[in-house]
């Protein structure tokens, strides 16, 4: 994928409120208006890099973006799982993420719990590859650092 890394930020809106309630790994949504702009050749899956929540740290992150078909959407959604404990929802904040890398295509499950456990297996797959050098280096892009000394 050509477009990798691909950096994009928007307003953190509310999705389906599903992560937290059914699966216990939050997410946050980006409006549409970020999704309908993604690249042709950024395809639906899992993805991992980092992300940004206002003028906070920078975080690993694992995304979903598709259909989900587990849950049979038929809007296509872009979630992000940020790896960090936050003590509060971020609605109207404004995400920023690079994505670093693709870790599987989307795909259904027969059961809630093998979702789980596969959200589980892509955040443990995300924390491993994101140490690598070449992907740890985008941590400290400019695109962050300058959220970060503008204040947005």
């Amino acid at each position: 994928m050509k477009s990798l890394p691909y950096f994009c930020r928007g307003e953190v809106v509310r999705g389906f409120g599903r992560g937290s309630k059914e699966l216990g790994i939050p997410t946050a949504n980006f409006p549409d208006s970020v999704v309908d702009n993604l690249p042709a050749d950024i395809s639906t899956g899992i993805y991992y890099g980092w992300a940004c929540v206002g003028n906070g740290d920078v975080y690993k992150m694992v995304m979903s973006i598709g259909w989900n078909p587990y849950y049979k959407n038929t809007k296509k959604s872009m979630e992000t799982h940020v790896i960090h404990e936050f003590k509060e929802d971020f609605y109207g904040q404004i995400l920023r993420v690079v994505m670093v890398g693709y870790i599987r295509p989307e795909r259904t499950f027969d059961s809630l719990e093998a979702l789980i456990v596969a959200i589980n297996g892509d955040i443990e797959e995300a924390k491993l590859k994101l140490e690598l050098p070449e992907h740890h280096k985008l941590k400290e892009d400019n695109f962050f650092i300058s959220a970060a000394i503008n204040g947005h």
